[in-house]
């Protein structure tokens, strides 16, 4: 067993028979207003939980050590896909994870960061930051007693890692898959058998066979987790999640028992811990994708033929999801009405080419 799956697999294991004494404890010192405790669905080692604790580092600055944001790696206090329900009980008092997981319980989750085919992530992080969608997930929030707020931003990811190459969608029939969001239900069309494993079992799923290819996130994060130890083919484009960003979500009782203050700092950190991801993210993945084809990772597209049949495959589950849900219905309206406010905005400024003007 490599280093990494030990590492994996030591993480996966470790003080899970501790979880209900250090959640006990973190609630007490939640409700005391200086401290909120947060359950991470991502590990601290790696980029999303960096990110957590950035925001953690923000708030101390701004209020003088006054006010502290503990970060909690997965399993410590709760599992990783246990967060919101356990925010919502009030069991922890926050959590960090993406609101994609929520799918179970809110049937427009996936509109948030798990959209295949979607807008570009700009529109896709305007919208749920911004404009109507943010206001449209909180009401879809406010039954659970969970507030919410977008605190970190991901391009679209890549199509995932394959040990095959992916040449028509008949290599997909069979193929079994770790993917989260809508993604999954439009690769069971093809007869794929799709998963959600937690971030902190994927490299140990692929590695021992659990399943044969993998989605997680964007190449920084993965190479981190030694995903390209362990798979040959690196397929782009992320046709499955066409934007990311991860929710910091809090028990509604505990967000109305803080100062003014102390949730602007949270608020402030969240849009600063933005724009920083922003401003670096992309630059970063070209970086780590550079050295990823140094180290013999092939880096592949899926041919336009197998992105036409997802393309259709996901019409098909959209139309469902849209007559099954009035809420999905009108979020996913309202999402595409404010993409095409963007891309009318980028269309006035789209400057010629040079080839355009000049011609042959």
């Amino acid at each position: 067993m490599t280093t990494k799956s030990l590492k994996h697999l030591t993480t996966t294991a470790r003080i899970i028979p501790l979880a209900a004494a250090i959640a006990a404890a973190a609630v007490g010192t939640a409700h005391a207003s200086e401290r909120l405790d947060v359950a991470s669905a991502y590990s601290t080692q790696n980029l999303f939980g960096q990110s957590a604790k950035n925001i953690s580092e923000r708030i101390k600055m701004m209020s003088s050590g006054e006010f502290e944001f503990a970060v909690h790696d997965p399993g410590e206090l709760v599992p990783p896909f246990e967060i919101f329900n356990s925010v919502s009980s009030g069991a922890i008092p926050a959590g960090w994870t993406s609101i994609a997981y929520l799918s179970g319980n809110l049937p427009i989750a996936n509109l948030y960061g798990a959209l295949p085919f979607s807008p570009p992530a700009e529109a896709v992080f305007s919208w749920t930051s911004a404009g109507e969608g943010s206001e449209l997930l909180q009401k879809a929030l406010d039954p659970y007693n969970v507030k919410f707020l977008a605190c970190s931003y991901l391009p679209q990811e890549p199509g995932g890692w394959f040990n095959k190459e992916i040449n028509s969608t008949d290599d997909l029939n069979g193929l079994s898959m770790r993917i989260s969001g809508l993604g999954a239900q439009v690769l069971n069309k093809f007869g794929a058998s799709t998963q959600l494993i937690p971030g902190n079992e994927v490299y140990l799923s692929l590695e021992r066979g659990r399943v044969d290819a993998a989605e997680f996130s964007i190449p920084q994060v993965d190479s981190a987790m030694g995903l390209d130890e362990i798979a040959e083919y690196y397929y782009f484009p992320g046709w499955q999640q066409g934007a990311g960003w991860l929710a910091l979500l809090i028990n509604q009782s505990v967000w109305d028992g803080y100062s003014d203050s102390q949730r602007g700092q949270i608020s402030t950190a969240c849009q600063a811990n933005i724009q920083k991801e922003a401003d670096e993210v992309i630059p970063a993945q070209v970086e780590t994708l550079r050295e990823l084809e140094e180290s013999g990772v092939k880096i592949r597209r899926f041919p336009d033929e197998v992105l036409n049949a997802l393309h259709d495959s996901w019409d098909e589950v959209r139309s469902e999801l849209v007559a099954e849900s009035p809420e999905f219905d009108e979020a996913y309206t309202s999402l595409m009405e404010h993409a095409e406010k963007m891309q009318q905005w980028h269309d006035l400024q789209t400057l010629p080419s040079k080839t355009d003007v000049q011609g042959d």
